[in-house]
């Protein structure tokens, strides 16, 4: 268990991370109360502490000086104490130090709808579909990494931005192809190949590595 104390902070709280627990508390709070604070909360520590255990390992990496692949870059996640909104500094990414998954995810839902659009409506224009391009969206489902409706919207997955730019570009081009074709016959992945003739080698990496994501 580790103790932060704070003279800023006016409240006690309790973060669980994979293998780890830590106290933040004010200054004023004596050891004994923390220690009847921590014995109380137990069962709920415990039971954190087993959900992370059985996550993969790439669900527990989001942590203090963690690495975070972005659009091809690569950003270090900073916890902060005193921050509630997440926000990028050069190649620092700032976090929330109570609820920091959940921060991460809601920058970078926002932070890659625009490179997101970009690529889309980039590949609709070279396949000659731009006229047919409804709007782009960011999506968290967990069947598939992009769709395209009959109306043109196209969504692509949050978690693509974490993968290497030829898979994300290849996904971004699946599903643009999806304007001309609602289906993948050989006319299809002709339009695919055309523009991405090394497709399958990108297809392969998100079967076999999309789950570290």
């Amino acid at each position: 268990m580790t103790l932060r104390r704070s003279a800023r902070r006016r409240t006690v709280a309790l973060q669980v991370r994979p293998g780890a627990v830590t106290i933040f508390a004010p200054q004023r709070v004596p050891l004994p109360q923390l220690q009847d604070i921590l014995q109380q909360r137990r069962a709920w520590v415990e039971h954190h502490l087993a959900q992370y255990a059985a996550r993969p390992l790439a669900a527990q990496a989001w942590t203090d000086g963690a690495q975070l692949p972005f659009l091809g870059e690569t950003l270090t996640l900073r916890l902060d104490l005193a921050r509630k909104k997440p926000v990028r500094l050069g190649n620092d990414l700032l976090l929330p130090a109570d609820e920091p998954e959940r921060a991460l995810e809601t920058w970078t839902r926002a932070a890659c709808l625009a490179p997101y659009t970009a690529l889309v409506t980039e590949y609709a224009a070279r396949l000659g579909a731009a006229d047919r391009l409804g709007r782009v969206r960011v999506s968290d489902t967990t069947s598939r990494w992009g769709s395209c409706s009959s109306s043109g919207d196209i969504r692509l997955h949050w978690k693509l931005s974490r993968a290497p730019l030829e898979v994300l570009r290849y996904v971004a081009l699946h599903e643009a192809a999806h304007l001309l074709e609602m289906n993948h016959s050989a006319h299809y992945w002709a339009h695919v190949a055309r523009i991405m003739p090394e497709w399958q080698t990108q297809r392969r990496w998100l079967r076999e590595n999309g789950q570290t994501l």
